[in-house]
């Protein structure tokens, strides 16, 4: 009897249903996000109190040495020029300076904003000399406060050591063959290469000069057929051939550019 209970009850144990173990969830991995790569900030000026003494580099950069002389044969279609930083100009007036030190730096000289605004001369007439107030309001004529034209600017980055040419009455051809040379021209135009009227200044020593409201100074850096590409402080846009012109014009289609020639 014993060795039958036995066996009746293991086979009772055996027939007992085990637990099924218990799933395991598989928690689907989440897709990393996209991982947002931050734009690099700009490089801005050094404040007043961090600039050194400007003085010009030996020699301009490999890279951004221009081809001497004028371009030969006939223009091409278009061109651009690429590596000519722009910043804003750092107070209401200084755009000429501005201009200049942004022009200066392509060609591997360094020159800062403010030392260069406090070196060139002042004067009531803007052929010899800057007028007025740096800081002074925007959209004024000459006796006011009101800016500098191209010769004085021209004369002061001669001594920093830049061949710079003031130019009057340019064509828009010598503009582009300066382009398609690799050489960036600065035009004075009327506010951000807008509209604008000619007047006529008489100063002190009775001298008549072509004066314009919100005379502007911006850098050339490519043209197409159709189109001019303006370095306008830190701004970089294009205009319509046409509305360049007329704006260039105004004030006699003035402009520096990196070549000794016969100076105004």
């Amino acid at each position: 009897m014993l060795p039958f209970l036995c066996c009746f009850l293991l086979a009772a144990c055996a027939s007992l249903p085990t637990s099924a173990p218990s799933a395991t969830a598989t928690l689907p991995t989440p897709s990393p996000s996209a991982l947002l790569q931050p734009t690099p900030a700009a490089a801005t000026p050094s404040p007043a109190s961090e600039r050194k003494p400007s003085s010009p580099a030996t020699s301009p950069t490999a890279a951004a040495t221009p081809k001497s002389g004028g371009a030969t044969g006939p223009l091409p279609a278009e061109a651009h020029i690429t590596g000519l930083r722009g910043y804003d100009q750092t107070l209401p007036l200084s755009c000429e300076a501005r201009s200049a030190a942004d022009w200066a730096s392509f060609f591997g000289f360094t020159i800062h904003e403010l030392d260069f605004q406090e070196r060139l001369p002042r004067s009531d007439d803007p052929d010899y000399g800057f007028v007025g107030d740096v800081m002074g309001v925007w959209g004024n004529i000459p006796p006011r406060s009101y800016g500098v034209h191209a010769g004085p600017v021209a004369e002061l980055l001669r001594e920093y050591g830049l061949p710079a040419t003031a130019r009057r009455g340019m064509t828009f051809d010598e503009l582009k063959a300066e382009i398609a040379a690799g050489r960036p021209v600065i035009t004075w135009v009327v506010g951000h290469v807008n509209a604008g009227a000619p007047q006529i200044y008489t100063s002190r020593a009775g001298r008549q000069v072509t004066v314009s409201a919100r005379e502007h100074t911006v850098i050339v850096v490519g043209y197409t057929p159709e189109v001019v590409f303006i370095q306008d402080g830190g701004w970089l846009y294009g205009r319509a051939i046409k509305h360049f012109e007329d704006s260039w014009g105004v004030l006699g289609n003035m402009a520096i550019i990196y070549r000794q020639e016969q100076r105004d």
